[in-house]
């Protein structure tokens, strides 16, 4: 997505561009894989919920204003307990003795900000316990946020954070708690989603903008001369280069990068996925469109389901999960094959309910994807710092979730390689 917005920008200059990919198609991340029994599944749930009118213009005309305008309807679970999402202003239902604490935790919480006693916030922990209070802090978003990103709150900077946690006043927070029906407050309230063919459909257009190069993977890059070398052999010539490689691949790449910056660019933390797809015979799986998982003791940290997003993922009558299971290298390392976590994560399906005695499975396959989420871990700011200095010193833009190396949104990894390809062309002006 970021590469398609470089490329795009520079084709509204009139400037042509090559885009060369290691895969052999179309689509990096924001990949759709059509399976032969009908079934479509992104690289994990992808949704477009942007707010910005020209992206919402453009994303339509990509997919030929062919796409589902959908209510979002997230939950969450934990033991044992199905609960409106955001948990903290839908308490309703759960242990008496829990909902207590977290509403007295909560108020001290309030009552230390209003008497001035501002906390210092150094970390992620930090910012939880003065926005929640201890017992929900601890209960539900700093578990959920060492199985999302692998790593504990206290290591963890609030920079990712924007509108993704959502801080309820006290009259929500009591409300939520006496009562079963709430407003909607999640941060996505509707989203779009192509109706035919996946995510991957808005990505159609692009070879419309660029000439593509698929099966391209970049082994070195010489800043000095201007050639890009590839396995197999090839070479490009360039006249300035934008970037979507994950950084940690990039830097080593480039000949001459100092050791230093090399180092740097190890520091940069970043989970992988382990996707487990499934097709089920019947399609009264969730009301959702998809869930949170909290409990330790099961294998996956979220699961959606892609038949919500659009009848056309799935055959008539069935629907679809996938769930998305966490490790890092850094912090959590993955030590089996995806195959082997899938028989883990049907047991705890059915554990949870969503699977049901009967169900039949028709259809089972998983995907592995190095790179997911990006670590916002107390070492990446320094790092980053670094790289991306040495970057601009060798004139190398760089775009999207990986090249930007931050918590971007596929709108905002589109306007992120427009963004790049600007930086060039000033570049070039001068």
């Amino acid at each position: 997505m970021a590469g398609f917005g470089a490329a795009y920008q520079l084709h509204q200059e009139d400037i042509q561009t090559d885009t060369f990919d290691k895969r052999p198609h179309i689509g990096g991340h924001t990949s759709s894989l059509v399976t032969e029994s009908g079934f479509v599944f992104d690289e994990g749930p992808h949704i477009s919920f942007t707010k910005n009118e020209r992206m919402q213009n453009l994303l339509a005309e990509f997919v030929g204003h062919e796409f589902e305008t959908l209510t979002a309807q997230a939950n969450n679970y934990w033991k044992g307990y199905w609960i409106k999402h955001p948990a903290q202003c839908n308490l309703y239902g759960l242990p008496t003795d829990l909902v207590v604490k977290v509403l007295r935790d909560f108020i001290e919480a309030q009552q230390k900000l209003k008497n001035g006693a501002e906390p210092e916030i150094k970390n992620y922990e930090d910012w939880l316990l003065a926005s929640y209070g201890e017992t929900f802090a601890r209960t539900f978003p700093m578990e959920y946020g060492l199985r999302y990103h692998t790593t504990t709150a206290d290591n963890m900077t609030t920079e990712w954070l924007g509108p993704r946690l959502y801080r309820p006043d006290l009259e929500e927070e009591l409300f939520g708690a006496l009562s079963p029906s709430t407003p909607d407050v999640h941060y996505i309230s509707h989203f779009r989603y192509p109706s035919k063919g996946g995510f991957y459909s808005y990505l159609r257009p692009f070879e419309k903008f660029t000439r593509f190069h698929p099966g391209h993977k970049v082994t070195s890059i010489n800043p000095r001369t201007g050639e890009i070398r590839f396995a197999g052999g090839k070479v490009a010539k360039h006249d300035a280069i934008i970037s979507s490689i994950p950084l940690p691949d990039l830097i080593p790449m480039i000949e001459g990068a100092p050791e230093g910056v090399v180092e740097a660019s190890k520091r940069l933390a970043c989970t992988k996925c382990v996707v487990v797809n499934l097709g089920i015979d019947r399609e009264d799986i969730s009301p959702a469109n998809w869930t949170y998982f909290y409990d330790r003791d099961f294998s996956f940290t979220r699961v959606s389901y892609p038949h919500m997003f659009s009848r056309n993922n799935a055959p008539p009558g069935t629907g679809s999960i996938q769930a998305e299971l966490y490790y890092s290298d850094k912090y959590r390392p993955l030590d089996k094959t995806p195959e082997e976590l899938v028989p883990e994560v049907i047991a705890d399906l059915y554990r949870c309910g969503l699977l049901r005695e009967g169900d039949k499975i028709l259809y089972q396959g998983t995907m592995y994807l190095p790179y997911a989420n990006i670590i916002f871990d107390l070492e990446r700011a320094p790092a980053l710092e670094i790289v991306h200095g040495f970057l601009d010193d060798v004139g190398i833009a760089t775009c999207g979730r990986y090249g930007e190396w931050g918590y971007l949104w596929t709108d905002e990894s589109f306007m992120s390689g427009e963004k790049a390809a600007r930086k060039v062309l000033e570049r070039v002006a001068l």
